[in-house]
Parts: structure tokens; C-alpha cells; sequence
């Protein structure tokens, strides 16, 4: 190899990869369709929560170049995919940006040259979508006269801890010298890798990681509804369960599942499930929709404490904090706190919000607001205010003390009462 990868797609998976892949001393060159990211990435400016401006001048150091022209393709030993996969209107998955991709790829592709797929999706996307494509354009036969591989991304922003690194990483092959050049490629940069049997194999494994968290979640906000019915405190039922060394994994309540994987993923498998096999995948559909309920029953345990103080839902100031997907990042895909706005204005609710990561929330609907600028002020101006993420600037407790009333999904305040 004369280490030149291009990396298709400069978003949360893809930037972090290419700065993995330049530290170790691949020349790398990252295609994006989107002139903005591009001119901002080479200006040296990140615009993902994991990479800051300084990484990203240091991959210019390297020798990263961020380009729209996809004939830097032809250039590259290894050319990994990593565009989103989002779910269609129909809750099917849409392969428009992979398919373009692996088109793009195809137009410029070398004998000897490996393509890895790391975007989510259904078992068989490898070799029943992105190949055919692939050997249409370019002429050329898959696993004889090009490589290719499914890498399943396992990217957690805003994680200290794990990185592209010190993840493992899966990998199947179309055949077993895929396979092989595939692991020689991520070893040169990640800590351990992990083949697998196949492709399919390796597609599957991601789905059954986030189905897994998606279903566990959802039996806790399950749980929670109940408890909170029976008076009972499930943070300190969950509290209690984790003490067991062995047997119990802890998933704690919110206000529903946000970002790029969890909410999506299992919906992959089931489709192709129903699609494939003609029958529903039951775990994945009930967690789907009590994890989709959970908007609703915060709005509710809102309503539930302003009735308490004889206060109505129409007209009440209500100060949500937190308004991404997880704690501590900027990232707002998927997050429930959408839905749960949108419910509380659907109620004729007075919404405000805070978030130090976000200064202008889009709320659908060609709907924005703009983060209070006053916490302090605002939350005691307000008739109830409602923690969604536990940011760590938030004093939790300083808050819910000024507050006149208090809602917290995320179990951080120590009265039982003021917890989801």
C-alpha cells in the first residue's frame, strides 16, 4: 500500500476517522459533497463536537486535504464510506446517500483498490446494493478485481474515554483476502480488530448492539411509568439492581432515545425482517413504541405537577434545560426533546428553553428559539422548569432550589418527587 485512503462523508464518523488515519501517516483525503464543510475544514475548522480547530490543523499538517472532486478516488488505496442512512417518510431506510456514494466510488475505481462501508444499515446493503453499483461503474468484479468490506462505525460523541482508537473494530469481508487487507488497514491505527465471518455478519453485529440498548431502555421507561403508578422510586430500584455483580446491566429512564444510532438502527433490522421474512420483529416494535411515548408522559408528569399547584398547561412558562441528544455535546439529531416541545405548545404552553451548546434550537416546523440568556432569571421566572440533559456547566441543585417547580428526566436531584 502507498497509504492513501479517501474517506467518503467529513461528519461525526468520517472526520473523526480521518484524523485517526492521518496521525498514523495515511495520506487522506476527505470527499464531502457539501462546498461549505470542505472550505471550513481546509480553513481549519472543525464543525463535529469530537474534533476541535486545532485538530483539524494538525490533520492539515499531516497532509489531509478535504475536496468535492471525487477524482481523489482513483488516487487512493483504501476509500472508506461513511454518509448517513436515515430512515425514509415510510420508516424504510434510505440508501440514497450510500448509493451515491458507492456510484461515486465506482466512476473512479482502481483494480486492487479497498472499499469499506461503515454507514448503518440493513444485513446484505454490502453486496446486494453498494457492489452491484460498484462493479456497474467501474467495470470491474467485486472480491476478484477490487476489495470490499463492511466496518460497522461505532462512534460515541462526546465520549472521553472511547475514540476511533481504542474501539474495536469488526470487520467482515466478501471473501477472506477482503477480509484480510481490511484488518491490515484499521490495525495501522485501532487498537484491535476484530474479523468476522462475513459481511452480513459484521452489518448484523451493529444492529444487535443498538437494538439491544434500544430494547433495554425502553423495559426501563417502562418500569418507570409503573413505579411512578405504584409510588415506588425506580431510581433507587435501579439503584439497588446495579449493586449485582453479575446478570444486571443498568439503563436508566429519560425522555426518550435521541442521535444518530439507537433511534435508527433497530428500525433497519426490523424492516428487513418484515421485508424479508414477512413477519414483525416484536422486541424492536414495542420498544419503538414505548420509547416514542416517552415525550408524551414527561408532558403529562409536567401537567401532573402544575395541576398539583392548581396551574393549567395553557399559558404556563415552561424553561426546558438541555435540549441535545446526550449530555455535554451540541449534537440535536433525534432528540426528544422535540417532541416534547412540540407537545407542550400543541398544549398552548409558554416554551423556553436553555442549552450552552446550543444557541438557536430549530423545533420543526420552521419554528426556532433562542436559548434564555438569563438562566438564573429564567428558571425563576418560570412555572415549571424541566431538566432533559444534565449538562456538566448546570448546577442541578442550585437550579431546582430557585425553581418553583421541578422536573428532572435525568434522576440527578435527590427528591424522589421531582424525578421522572
Amino acid at each position: 500500500m502507498s497509504n492513501t485512503v479517501t474517506v467518503v462523508g467529513q461528519g461525526y464518523v468520517g472526520l473523526p476517522l480521518a484524523q485517526e488515519a492521518a496521525r498514523s501517516g495515511w495520506k487522506v483525503y476527505g470527499l464531502d459533497v457539501s462546498e461549505t464543510v470542505v472550505a471550513k475544514l481546509n480553513a481549519g475548522e472543525s464543525h463535529v463536537d469530537d474534533l476541535t480547530d486545532q485538530d483539524v490543523a494538525e490533520m492539515i499538517d499531516s497532509g489531509y486535504q478535504a475536496t468535492t472532486d471525487s477524482t481523489v478516488v482513483g488516487l487512493s488505496d483504501v476509500v472508506v464510506i461513511c454518509v448517513p442512512t436515515p430512515l425514509g417518510e415510510a420508516g424504510a431506510p434510505d440508501l440514497a446517500f450510500v448509493e451515491s456514494a458507492s456510484s461515486t466510488v465506482g466512476e473512479h475505481l482502481n483494480e486492487g483498490t479497498l472499499v469499506i462501508l461503515e454507514s448503518t444499515t440493513y444485513p446484505g446493503t454490502t453486496e446486494d446494493v453498494c457492489v452491484p453499483i460498484m462493479e456497474a461503474k467501474s467495470g470491474l468484479v467485486a472480491g476478484r478485481d477490487f476489495h470490499v468490506s463492511f466496518s460497522p462505525e461505532r462512534v460515541n460523541p462526546g465520549s472521553e474515554k472511547f475514540g476511533i482508537k481504542n474501539t474495536p473494530k469488526l470487520v467482515g469481508g466478501v471473501n477472506a483476502k477482503s477480509t484480510e487487507k481490511t484488518v491490515d488497514f484499521y490495525s495501522s491505527f485501532v487498537d484491535e480488530v476484530v474479523p468476522l465471518s462475513g459481511v452480513k455478519e459484521a452489518e448484523t453485529a451493529k444492529l444487535l448492539e443498538n437494538t439491544f440498548r434500544h430494547v433495554n431502555i425502553a423495559l426501563v421507561n417502562e418500569m418507570a411509568r409503573v413505579c411512578h403508578e405504584l409510588q415506588i422510586d425506580i431510581w433507587e430500584v435501579i439503584r439497588g439492581a446495579a449493586t449485582k455483580p453479575f446478570g444486571f446491566m443498568k439503563f436508566t429512564p429519560g425522555a426518550g432515545v435521541g442521535g444518530h444510532c439507537i433511534p435508527i438502527d433497530p428500525n433497519y433490522l426490523s424492516y428487513e425482517v418484515r421485508r424479508r421474512l414477512g413477519y414483525p420483529l416484536r422486541f424492536v416494535e414495542l420498544a419503538q413504541e414505548i420509547n416514542n411515548s416517552m415525550p408524551s408522559y414527561v408532558v403529562e408528569r409536567i401537567a401532573e405537577k402544575l395541576n398539583d399547584e392548581k396551574k393549567a398547561v395553557n399559558g404556563a412558562k415552561v424553561l426546558l434545560l438541555g435540549v441535545t441528544y446526550k449530555p455535554n455535546i451540541a449534537d440535536q439529531r433525534e432528540s426528544p426533546a422535540v417532541p416534547v416541545a412540540r407537545e407542550l405548545l400543541k398544549r398552548q404552553a409558554n416554551v423556553q428553553f436553555h442549552d450552552p451548546f446550543v444557541p438557536v434550537w430549530n423545533i420543526g416546523s420552521g419554528e426556532r428559539l433562542s436559548s434564555e440568556q438569563e438562566l438564573q432569571t429564567a428558571v425563576s421566572e418560570a412555572d415549571i422548569v424541566v431538566l432533559l440533559q444534565a449538562h456538566s456547566p448546570y448546577d442541578v441543585a442550585a437550579l431546582q432550589a430557585d425553581s418553583k417547580l421541578f422536573l428532572d428526566t435525568c434522576g440527578v436531584v435527590d427528591a424522589p418527587s421531582d424525578r421522572l
